[in-house]
């Protein structure tokens, strides 16, 4: 089979792999498409050491069972010919964060792509533990794929709006206008925003936006012409939320600067681990009395409310997905995502 191998830094190659074989519990996946990561992106260009050289790449995927070895006492009525989605983190189940019921924050995980081969292949072989919770889940398959790869990078979104608790009452800002921010923007009207305000560096990734009907485009600019912009469609008062999606420490600490009192700030795009710090004036912290938070990865619950919202014709999860290639061409969506000429890529395997 074909398959997108990390060798290491700004080094994936498509090579021919043998089929994968599974084992007594286990579930064997021909893939149909694969959206590639903002997590993928940075692996190729700086590495990552959870990532061992070797390793198949991709997560965001959708795909259809061709051979099962489950056993009777495994759940479900998975079955050859099923097309099926999955929640890709594995946790213990038994650590002091599993039995807090963040399983997310596991310290003993293993997720897709990382420990596991991933989706960037046409096969992928599903462990037995993932059968065992409940984690794969079947799909009417006439859904369109383009909604169901974006059900994973959608519940990490999720997650984060569970401490946000955006309501009727809330004027949003969002800091990015990627992909995720354009998940954060919709997860926020779906909440009831009253206003949801896109802002980004880049005027083209503003314009791509455009057709989600958001409430403002904001560019940013070195002169802080947007702190004007955003004081002036808040009153003066600035947003009440203020999402960080993009993997910028000038963004944070401009989500600090527009913040109104009492606002809650989530910094979800990680920083570089070559250089994870950001200066930031912490007297906002105290004189706006700030809630800032952050958010990794997923729980399962907040897959399965993605599921929900991504088959759901009313959420455009459809128009999140806006170029697709081959698997051949895989690297050519990283430049894609780093020119913002794109929103989410899609690899189609099958």
């Amino acid at each position: 089979m074909k398959a997108a191998v990390y060798e290491g830094k700004e080094m994936l190659t498509v090579q021919e792999r043998d089929i994968p074989t599974i084992q007594s519990g286990e579930l064997l996946l021909k893939i149909h498409s694969c959206c590639v990561c903002g997590t993928d992106l940075r692996t190729y260009r700086n590495g990552d050491k959870k990532i061992a050289p070797g390793r198949i790449l991709g997560h965001e995927f959708y795909g259809e069972i061709v051979e099962s070895a489950i056993t009777e006492d495994q759940p479900g009525d998975l079955k050859v010919g099923d097309r099926v989605v999955m929640y890709i983190v594995i946790p213990c189940g038994k650590c002091r964060y599993c039995l807090a019921g963040m399983p997310n924050l596991c310290i003993n995980r293993t997720t897709i792509s990382y420990q596991h081969d991933g989706a960037f292949a046409e096969y992928m072989r599903v462990p037995a533990a993932c059968v065992d919770r409940g984690h794969v889940y079947k799909i009417d398959p006439e859904i369109e794929t383009s909604r169901l790869c974006v059900a994973e990078p959608l519940g990490c979104v999720i997650n984060a709006h569970g401490r946000l608790n955006v309501g009727l009452k809330d004027k949003v800002a969002i800091i990015g206008a990627g992909p995720i921010g354009v998940m954060h923007g919709l997860v926020s009207r779906f909440s009831g925003a009253q206003e949801v305000y896109m802002l980004d560096t880049s005027a083209n990734r503003l314009k791509i936006t455009e057709t989600f009907g958001f409430d403002n485009y904001i560019q940013v600019d070195k002169d802080g012409n947007h702190f004007e912009k955003i004081n002036e469609l808040t009153d003066g008062f600035g947003p009440s939320v203020v999402i960080v999606a993009c993997s910028s420490p000038y963004a944070q600490a401009d989500a600090l600067e527009m913040a109104g009192k009492a606002a809650r700030v989530e910094f979800f795009g990680g920083l570089p681990k070559s250089n994870p710090f950001a200066t930031l004036n912490t007297n906002h912290l105290h004189y706006k009395e700030l809630l800032v938070t952050g958010s990794y990865s997923e729980k399962k619950s907040d897959f399965e409310a993605s599921l929900a919202l991504v088959t759901n014709p009313a959420f455009p999860a459809d128009k999140i997905v806006t170029h697709r290639l081959p698997l051949d061409r895989i690297t050519d969506a990283f430049g894609l995502m780093e020119t913002g000429e794109s929103l989410k890529v899609r690899i189609d395997v099958a």
